[in-house]
C-alpha cells in the first residue's frame, strides 16, 4: 500500500461491514443459545438430575422456609437446603428465570410455578412468583434454571432488522458511522453547560463536553474507580436540560437500577421498564407499573374492572339466555375498553418521560414499539454483546457508550462462539476503529490507595491514572474502630504458598480448589476482623467455583465472619470493599495457570480493594505467565511479603 494514503483508509480496512457483521453473528447466536440450552435442564443431555446439579443449572433437596407478599403483589418464596447448610455451587444469579418442581419429579413433568430469582444468600435463595402453587410446598423441592430463549429471539430479530438495511428509522444516520462507512462528527461550536454535580474533576468535565459536542458517537472510557456512572448521570441530566429524550440502558438490571437511583435525586421525569421482581425496592417508585397505577387512564381502567366484576356476578345468577347474551356482549365491550385504557396509561407515562431506562434486551419491549430517542446511552457497554447493544441503538440517532474494555468481557457459554468473534464488543470495536477522536478516558480514581492503583495503571492504562487526594494514602486503620497493627498497616500483602505443600486438587465437578490457600485466606480475614475491620468491608475473590464452596464451608457458622462476601471476580464487577483477599488457587508442578492469565480478570480482582489487597498464591506456579509474573514482581517490590507457613 502506498505510504502516502491517509490513516482513514487504514481504518476503513479494519472496519467490518454491516453485511459481514450480520453473516458472522447469526450462526454464533445460535451456537450460544445451544450452549445455554444444553447447560439447562430442558435438554436431553442433562436428564440426570445429579449431572444438572454438578453443572450448576439445578439445585436439589430444597425446602420452603418462608413465604411473603412482595412488590406489586408478587409472592416471595425463600428456599433453603434440606440440610440447612450452604447451597451447593450453582450458576443462579439475581433476575434469572427459574422453575420450581417437586424434587423427585421427572424432567418432563409440569412445574409448580415459574419465577424470577429475587435474592441470593450463601444458604438460601428467594424467588418471586406471580402466583404461588396451592400445594406441593411441604415436600422436598428443586429449582431449575431456564435458558432465556426470549433474549436470543430478540437478538435474532435485531439482526434481521439490521440486515434489511436501516435506510429509514431513527438510526439511519448512525449505522453507517458505527460500521466505518462515514466518519463521526463533532459540533463546531463550543458547548456551554453548568454542572449539576459541582464535584466533578477535570477529566470528567472534559468527557462531558466532548460527549455533548458529539453528533453521533462518543465513547466514555472509565477505568476502575474513576466515577464512570457519575459521569453518565451528569451527561443524561445535561441532555435532558437541552430537551433531548434519552434511552438509558445497560446489560444488567443492577447497573440500570444504579443509574435510576442516582437520577431519582434530581427532578427528571424518568420511567424504569422491567419486571418489578427484578428491580431494587428503592427504584420501584420509578417503575412503569407503579407510574401507570398512578395515572388517570389507569384509574378509569380500574373503574371498568369494578363494573366487570359486578357484571360477572350478574352473569352467574342469570337464568335467561337472552339476558346472559347481553351481559356477555357488554363484558366483551368493557374488556376491550379496559385494555385500551391500560395501553393509553402506558403510552402516557412513556410519552411524558424525559428518560426511559431498561436493560438492553428490555429495550425491545412492545411498550417501546414506534418510540424513537434523541440519544441512546449504554453503560457497562464493554460487558455487553454487540448484538445486544443494537437492540437499543436502532431506536436512536446518537449514541454514547460507557465502559472499560480492559475489565471483564461479556459472559459467554460457548467457547467456540467466543473464539469466532461473539466476545468482541462494540465498545472495543469502535475504540479500535476511531480511537482518540471519539473517546475520552477518565483519569482520576476515587477508590484505591495509590499502591493498589499503580500496578493496574502502569500495566493497562499507560500510567495515566492518578489517585484523588482523598484516597491516595488511606489505610485500613483510618477506619472507625480499626486498630493499627501489623495486619491493618500494609496496603499490599503477598502470602506465598510456594514450598508449603499446598497443592491444588480437583473436586468431583472437575473444578479446581486449594484447601491450604483457603485456610490462609480465612485466617487473614479473621485477623482483620479481630483488628476491628467490619466483616461486611471484606471480600474474598477466587476464580474457581470449588474454591468458593470450600471457603464458605471453612467460614461455617462463625457469626463474626458471616458478612464476609466470598465470590468470583464476576460477582464483584462494578463493586468495591475496604479489604480484598485474592486466592489464586493454582499450584502444580506443570506450572499451569488456566484462565488466571486473562489480564482483565486480574485487573478487576485487584482493583476491587480500597485500602488493602492481599494476594494468596504459589508464586512459582503463577510466575510462569508473563503478565502474572510482572504482577508478582510489583507485589514483591511494594508489598509486605509473608510465607503461608506463618499462618
Amino acid at each position: 500500500m502506498d505510504k502516502g494514503k491517509s490513516s482513514s483508509n487504514k481504518k476503513k480496512n479494519k472496519a467490518i461491514t454491516l453485511e459481514q457483521f450480520v453473516s458472522i453473528m447469526a450462526p454464533l447466536i445460535d451456537m450460544e443459545k445451544e450452549a445455554e440450552i444444553s447447560a439447562s435442564m430442558s435438554s436431553g443431555a442433562t436428564r440426570s438430575l445429579d449431572v444438572a446439579q454438578k453443572k450448576g443449572s439445578t439445585i436439589l433437596n430444597l425446602k420452603c422456609v418462608d413465604v411473603q407478599t412482595g412488590l406489586m403483589g408478587k409472592s416471595l418464596l425463600e428456599l433453603q437446603s434440606n440440610k440447612g447448610d450452604v447451597l451447593p455451587p450453582h450458576k443462579f444469579g439475581p433476575h434469572d428465570v427459574v422453575i420450581l418442581k417437586p424434587n423427585k419429579a421427572d424432567v418432563s413433568s409440569p412445574s409448580l410455578g415459574q419465577g424470577v430469582v429475587y435474592q441470593l444468600k450463601d444458604s438460601s435463595i428467594t424467588v418471586a412468583f406471580d402466583d404461588i402453587p396451592e400445594d406441593g410446598l411441604n415436600s422436598p423441592l428443586r429449582l431449575e434454571k431456564l435458558a432465556n430463549e426470549v433474549t436470543y429471539r430478540r437478538m435474532k430479530d435485531t439482526l434481521v432488522e439490521l440486515s434489511k438495511g436501516v435506510q429509514r428509522g431513527p438510526a439511519s444516520d448512525l449505522v453507517p458511522v458505527l460500521f466505518g462507512e462515514r466518519p463521526p462528527s463533532l459540533s463546531k461550536k463550543d458547548v456551554k453547560f453548568t454542572l449539576f454535580n459541582s464535584n466533578l474533576d477535570h477529566s470528567q468535565k472534559d468527557a462531558i463536553s466532548k460527549a455533548l459536542a458529539s453528533k453521533d458517537l462518543f465513547l466514555l472510557h472509565g477505568p476502575p474507580g474513576t466515577g464512570k456512572t457519575t459521569t453518565v448521570v451528569e451527561i443524561i441530566l445535561q441532555e435532558v436540560k437541552r430537551g433531548s429524550k434519552v434511552l438509558a440502558c445497560a446489560a444488567s438490571n443492577i447497573a440500570v437500577d444504579n443509574i435510576v437511583e442516582r437520577l431519582a435525586q434530581h427532578r427528571v421525569k424518568l420511567v424504569r421498564l422491567g419486571h418489578p421482581a427484578r428491580l431494587l425496592p428503592q427504584v420501584l417508585e420509578s417503575a412503569l407499573d407503579a407510574q401507570v397505577l398512578r395515572g388517570d387512564n389507569s384509574s378509569l381502567a380500574n373503574d371498568i374492572r369494578k363494573e366487570m366484576k359486578a357484571l360477572n356476578g350478574k352473569l352467574l345468577k342469570a337464568k335467561d339466555r337472552n339476558t346472559k347474551r347481553d351481559i356477555r356482549r357488554e363484558l366483551k365491550a368493557l374488556s376491550k375498553e379496559e385494555r385500551k385504557r391500560q395501553q393509553l396509561a402506558v403510552t402516557d407515562v412513556l410519552k411524558n418521560a424525559d428518560v426511559v431506562l431498561t436493560t438492553l434486551t428490555g429495550s425491545l419491549s412492545k411498550k417501546l414499539d414506534g418510540s424513537s430517542f434523541d440519544l441512546v446511552i449504554i453503560d457497562e457497554a464493554a460487558q455487553a454483546l454487540e448484538i445486544a447493544c443494537w437492540i437499543a441503538l436502532l431506536k436512536g440517532s446518537r449514541c454514547i457508550l460507557a465502559g472499560d474494555h480492559l475489565q471483564l468481557p461479556p459472559t459467554i457459554q460457548s467457547v467456540d462462539a467466543e473464539k469466532k468473534g461473539l466476545g468482541r464488543t462494540l465498545f472495543e470495536r469502535l475504540a479500535d476503529l476511531y480511537g482518540e477522536e471519539v473517546m475520552s478516558m477518565l483519569t482520576v480514581q476515587y477508590r484505591m490507595h495509590e499502591h493498589i492503583m499503580n500496578w493496574s495503571s502502569a500495566e493497562l492504562y499507560d500510567s495515566k491514572i492518578e489517585a484523588h487526594p482523598s484516597v491516595a494514602t488511606h489505610k485500613l486503620y483510618n477506619l472507625d474502630g480499626v486498630v493499627k497493627s501489623t495486619v491493618t498497616e500494609p496496603t499490599l500483602l503477598l502470602v506465598d504458598t510456594a514450598g508449603c505443600d499446598m497443592e491444588e486438587k480437583k473436586d468431583e465437578e472437575d473444578s479446581t480448589l486449594n484447601e491450604g490457600e483457603a485456610e490462609v485466606a480465612i485466617a487473614h480475614a479473621k485477623r482483620l476482623v479481630q483488628s476491628g475491620v467490619q466483616a461486611s468491608d471484606i471480600g474474598i475473590i477466587t476464580p474457581y467455583a470449588a474454591q468458593i464452596v470450600f471457603l464458605k464451608m471453612l467460614r461455617g457458622n462463625d457469626d463474626k465472619l458471616k458478612n464476609i462476601e466470598i465470590s468470583t471476580v464476576d460477582g464483584f464487577q462494578g463493586r468495591e470493599k475496604e479489604a480484598i483477599i485474592i486466592s489464586m488457587v493454582r499450584s502444580n508442578s506443570k506450572k499451569e495457570v488456566g484462565f488466571l492469565s486473562d489480564h482483565r480478570r486480574m485487573n478487576v480482582a485487584v482493583t476491587r480493594a480500597r485500602r488493602q489487597c492481599c494476594v494468596v498464591c504459589d508464586t512459582e506456579t503463577v510466575s510462569s505467565d508473563k503478565f502474572l509474573k510482572r504482577m508478582i514482581e510489583y507485589f514483591e517490590e511494594h508489598a509486605e511479603y509473608l510465607s503461608a507457613s506463618e499462618y
